[in-house]
């Protein structure tokens, strides 16, 4: 695979959603925390909004400027040899044509997988409508086709994570929602927030397509999704918190007892030049 070939990396991106064994992307937003995940051996890399968001001062929910996101995903994407699928949220717009800038802006940068929501931010009306949604998510497709990248569509829906509608009539909705995703040209459906092992089997089966599911604490274990049928396990922004957290224990040791065990284990100075120094994409 060329390290240049948007098409090729596309494609092997594609492959891992229906090899064997899960697509388990560890989410990250700089290129410190890329070339670390890609160093540990992972195929492919993905980028958290949310972590991005946070790490450049602003809270998640399209509240940082898309060119500032975008710049990030670039940096990404220039520094690591895997492919990059960029998490860009909602689309920046709620217009089909803005979705379409999206998806151009994406492989502009480098990126060759995108994550795309139904979330609006509204909490009266908390999901785009259905049919513009689809036509939101033919623009994408069409873009794609149009600069002959078949760039790997993630689509989300966010029944679960925003508890949309009575509990008893959130697996349906969101199989209507996934399914029409799915037959608009999506190659991948998103479901955070579903932690239940019966119904993600279930989805899994309802969907025939490939079903990515976030994990973290409360969640099936990878081997557990596997088994079920996932085919990628996704952290979303849990590394980059995990991260803070990890700051804010050493922050709190060093003030009230003066000492640094928090600090074990970190990658030496002299490891991170290293990784940093190799040679980017050739």
């Amino acid at each position: 695979m060329s390290a240049n070939d948007p098409v090729q990396k596309a494609e092997a991106l594609k492959q891992l959603h229906s090899a064997a064994q899960p697509l388990v992307l560890v989410n990250v937003w700089d290129i410190a925390s890329a070339r670390i995940v890609e160093e540990a051996g992972f195929p492919a890399i993905a980028t958290s909004s949310a972590g991005i968001a946070f790490a450049q001062g602003f809270p998640d929910g399209q509240k940082i400027k898309p060119a500032r996101m975008f710049d990030v995903v670039a940096q990404i994407a220039q520094a690591v040899r895997v492919p990059v699928t960029a998490d860009v949220e909602a689309g920046y717009g709620s217009r089909p044509e803005d979705a379409a800038r999206t998806a151009r802006q994406v492989i502009e940068a480098g990126a060759v997988g995108m994550n795309f929501e139904d979330a609006t931010g509204n909490d009266e009306h908390p999901l785009f409508e259905l049919a513009l949604q689809l036509e939101r998510i033919r623009a994408i497709r069409e873009t794609c086709n149009q600069l002959r990248v078949p760039l790997v569509l993630n689509a989300r829906t966010d029944v679960y994570l925003a508890q949309v509608g009575e509990p008893s009539a959130r697996y349906d909705e969101t199989i209507r929602r996934l399914r029409a995703f799915r037959d608009a040209g999506a190659d991948c459906v998103f479901v955070p927030g579903l932690r239940d092992a019966a119904t993600i089997s279930r989805l899994v089966v309802d969907l025939a397509c490939p079903v990515n599911i976030l994990g973290g604490p409360g969640s099936p274990s990878i081997s557990e999704l596997a088994a079920l049928g996932v085919k990628r396990i996704s952290l979303g922004s849990g590394p980059m918190r995990v991260t803070l957290g990890l700051v804010r224990r050493l922050a709190a040791e060093v003030n009230s007892e003066g000492t640094y065990k928090a600090m074990e284990g970190a990658p030496s100075h002299a490891e991170m030049n290293s990784i940093l120094r190799q040679n980017r994409k050739s």
